[in-house]
């Protein structure tokens, strides 16, 4: 079955359809679904999606362009939902320098609480980084965080970026991108990542595949995130589907 590693069904463009869309998954061969947290209403909202769905687990974290409404008491929140069963990452949390605000001080700070934060609850951390690889990986090579492990979601940057993220033993979550015409160094790099440490994810409702590429994004379109990938490593989509799985399912302790 398929393991989406990323996607955000609390977000707001699901409250129609919600319930019959994740009611459809196991139907279409999705198997099992982490549901990240990007603000404190995300990761209320997805603490509760693990409890209505058994099949739904998730992360709990603050997006850097979210990090303005953290302060120490709902820090405290965020230590308190990584207590629950099925939380099982700390994320997303790193650096995105795409918008000036919030800035970048700000972000690094909030950033090195969340690594600190995971490594103390014993989770993996779910890395989100956007015009920001150098400081993103200089935060977590001085926090060790090959000792804390995780995924950097929605990789983007070029294969001497993905060397250095391997060298900590980190995982690299691909979607809908890897489809796209332009996506050339994101191709070389995903080439040359062993696929022991690839998994699949959407970002959903965001960066949907070829050929549904500006429409809403759901987990429905990971077979062409797989197949992409398989032409890229010249396998089977079914090993993609299997080694992915096994992969997502070892990093989160599933």
């Amino acid at each position: 079955m398929i393991f989406e590693s990323h996607a955000h069904y609390d977000d707001e463009v699901f409250d129609e359809d919600r319930e019959e869309l994740l009611g459809s998954f196991h139907g279409q061969g999705i198997g099992t679904v982490i549901n990240i947290g990007a603000s404190l209403a995300g990761c209320k909202a997805t603490v509760a999606l693990t409890q209505k769905y058994p099949f739904i687990y998730g992360a709990v974290g603050v997006h850097p362009s979210e990090v303005g409404e953290l302060n120490e008491e709902n820090f405290a929140l965020l230590r308190k939902w990584c207590a629950l069963d099925k939380i099982v990452a700390v994320g997303e949390t790193g650096l995105d320098y795409h918008w000036p605000e919030p800035g970048p001080a700000l972000q690094k700070d909030w950033f090195e609480r969340q690594l600190v934060l995971a490594r103390q609850v014993k989770l993996p951390v779910i890395i989100h980084s956007r015009e920001a690889a150098k400081d993103t990986l200089e935060i977590i090579q001085a926090h060790h965080g090959g000792e804390i492990g995780g995924v950097v979601h929605c990789f983007s940057y070029a294969k001497e970026m993905a060397r250095e993220y391997l060298n900590m033993d980190f995982y690299f979550g691909i979607g809908g991108v890897i489809t796209f015409n332009n996506a050339k160094k994101l191709k070389e790099a995903v080439a040359y990542i062993p696929m022991e440490k690839i998994l699949l994810e959407t970002d959903s409702p965001y960066l949907a595949p070829e050929p549904n590429r500006g429409k809403r994004n759901t987990s429905l379109n990971l077979p062409c995130v797989a197949q992409a990938i398989a032409q890229l490593k010249g396998i089977s989509y079914e090993e993609v589907v299997e080694m992915t799985e096994a992969n997502a399912r070892r990093l989160f302790g599933l």
